[in-house]
């Protein structure tokens, strides 16, 4: 096998508490993380000449090192010490800084890639440590399993019950920085952790837990967020969430119809990036 071309779906948060600060820098964070089948295309080729090519073409996106593809694809072919090239082609789908995990999911699909095309027999708990190294995300779309993330993310417990349902996500197009969220959060001392509940195993308890600590950040610089969940709000969702850092907004609905209908509406009206997924 030369060539392997693989989908990386991107996620959403259903609850994203920021626990405390760390003395590394890095936040101990709570999150309920759920991927989604709005994907990027990826491509991955051996080659004879040596070296690793990055090719995207999507602004925003670097090609060359600066990529976390390319550094996933790095690390592993380090690990070899195979004399061979790596060609990779993303072919993006999912929108640039968007909250919704595209760049972890692209460096978590190039690993596990990588390490099919070049026989290292990696497991994925061996993945997942490379991972980590990468991005916070990125173990989580190795773990192939919605999850309870906690530490920096990295710390992955399986959640079995959570129900599938169709979600639409709608991004005003406009990029947002995670870095910069996280400088702007103003941390309260907690006395204590929020309880959620142990299972989400309706549509209703779902819409219970969902909650982001970013959001209020986020919505301060970007007001429009707000009227994004109030639009989807009106026009059916049983709940509305920012996912991550944003600013994609996450409307759930209990049918494909009711979010394709939505979709359309507010693509039309307002110019945004909507997509009606459903959830994996």
């Amino acid at each position: 096998m030369t060539t392997i071309r693989l989908k990386a779906p991107c996620k959403v948060n259903y609850r994203l508490d920021v626990l405390r600060r760390r003395p590394d820098g890095y936040h101990d964070l709570r999150m309920i993380m759920q991927r989604v089948d709005l994907c990027d295309n990826i491509t991955l080729s051996l080659s004879d000449t040596p070296g690793i090519r990055v090719t995207c073409g999507s602004a925003g996106v670097p090609d060359g090192p600066g990529n976390i593809a390319w550094r996933a694809a790095h690390a592993l072919l380090q690990k070899s010490g195979r004399p061979v090239g790596i060609d990779i082609i993303i072919e993006k789908k999912i929108p640039v800084a968007a909250g919704l995990g595209g760049g972890s999911s692209d460096a978590a699909t190039v690993l596990m890639g990588v390490n099919t095309l070049l026989e290292l027999g990696l497991s994925d708990q061996e993945l997942m440590a490379v991972g980590v190294t990468l991005g916070a995300d990125v173990p989580f779309f190795i773990f192939k399993s919605t999850a309870l993330a906690e530490g920096i993310g990295e710390i992955l417990t399986p959640l079995d019950d959570v129900p599938p349902v169709w979600l639409l996500l709608v991004n005003p197009r406009v990029p947002v920085s995670t870095a910069w969220v996280y400088q702007n959060l103003e941390l309260t001392n907690r006395t204590a952790i929020p309880i959620i509940p142990d299972s989400y195993d309706t549509v209703e308890g779902l819409c219970a837990i969902l909650a982001n600590d970013l959001e209020e950040v986020t919505i301060n610089r970007y007001p429009v967020i707000r009227e994004i969940k109030e639009l989807l709000v009106q026009e059916g969702a049983v709940g509305a969430l920012m996912s991550g850092s944003g600013p994609t907004v996450f409307g759930i609905f209990e049918s494909e119809d009711v979010a394709s209908s939505c979709s359309e509406k507010l693509a039309a009206k307002q110019g945004w990036f909507c997509a009606a997924v459903k959830t994996l």
